[in-house]
């Protein structure tokens, strides 16, 4: 893969390319853009409105429409067509649970320097992970990501004849959704920690699908996980920890699965040489922040530990993701 040639330009821009995400975030947690979605308003009717700082609201929403996010016109102000579809509270394809729970990760970037010197996780980090707040975006910031591409995903995966599905460490249950609104035979079970529950039967409630969806709340590290599935699908846990903890996720999904089931799995990939493509070395530092022996794998490695685990017939899909994403497709042996 071709790498950036860089610049002084570039690599200033880079070095302070944190401005642009800090502003980002703020019109998002301050809620800007949902009351200027069908009108245009002034800083002052809009810091009031938003009992903010006039001075400083002005600033920020100056800067929001240098970022093409507002526009302006005159002293008045109005949401792009762009924010008015990803950073209004009030469209159903809203993005700033995703961008908020960026938000809090972002003081424990500050720190990298700290955990490369030591390898432990940023300890006000863990902390957060218990607030109820940064627990929502995390969880409803996993629906918004997956919300973009599962549809995609579920129909490009064939799974016409199979009738049981476990989504592991499923979240709010976006792919066993999709999944299930795809394949109208099919049930699903997402398995998650009991915190996850409201989140997801919230969402299942949503699509109507209650009767095809169920929660099961527990924790895939030390509990059972059931069996009788014919699919398993485990989207972005592995990187979670280390290669113990994954043989361990891993010898429990298949031991979940009847003989030929069908085990699918979608992580951040690395190149075999670990220094590519970008988004899943990044992933990894997020990782080492966040988790005491989690990171990103290869696909040399993702192989290697889904076939110490009994899985054949292994191959990456042919289905574009961004960020580096893929999905590896295996089997149970037959009787």
């Amino acid at each position: 893969m071709e790498k950036n040639v860089w610049t002084v330009a570039d690599l200033l821009q880079l070095a302070g390319g944190y401005w642009s995400a800090s502003a980002l975030h703020a019109g998002v947690k301050l809620d800007v853009f949902t009351p200027m979605v069908d009108r245009s308003l002034d800083a002052m009717t809009l810091a009031k409105n938003l009992k903010t700082d006039v001075r400083g609201l002005t600033m920020l929403l100056n800067a929001l429409a240098a970022l093409n996010l507002v526009e302006k016109n005159g002293d008045f102000y109005t949401a792009t067509p762009f924010s008015a579809k990803f950073l209004s509270r009030t469209s159903t394809q809203y993005l700033g649970h995703i961008i908020l729970h960026h938000h809090h990760l972002m003081s424990s970037w500050s720190r990298l320097d700290s955990v490369v010197r030591t390898g432990c996780p940023d300890a006000d980090r863990v902390a957060l992970a218990d607030d109820e707040e940064v627990r929502e975006n995390f969880e409803m910031g996993m629906f918004n990501l997956a919300t973009q591409i599962a549809p995609r995903i579920a129909s490009r995966i064939n799974l016409l004849g199979r009738v049981r599905l476990l989504d592991l460490g499923g979240g709010p249950g976006t792919y066993a959704i999709n999944f299930c609104l795809q394949y109208q035979d099919l049930a699903a079970v997402v398995y998650d920690l009991p915190s996850t529950r409201p989140f997801a039967e919230k969402t299942i409630a949503r699509f109507g699908l209650g009767d095809r969806i169920a929660f099961v709340a527990g924790d895939f590290m030390t509990g059972g996980v059931g069996g009788g599935y014919d699919v398993a699908w485990l989207s972005h846990i592995l990187h979670g920890v280390g290669p113990d903890g994954c043989a361990v996720i891993l010898e429990k999904a298949v031991s979940a699965l009847d003989p030929g089931g069908l085990i699918l799995v979608q992580e951040f990939i690395l190149d075999d040489t670990m220094d590519s493509p970008l988004y899943p070395a990044l992933f990894s530092l997020n990782m080492l922040l966040g988790t005491p022996d989690g990171k990103s794998y290869s696909l040399g490695e993702l192989f290697a530990m889904l076939a110490a685990a009994g899985v054949v017939e292994l191959r990456r899909l042919s289905i574009e993701l961004p960020n580096g994403a893929g999905i590896i497709a295996g089997n149970v042996p037959k009787v």
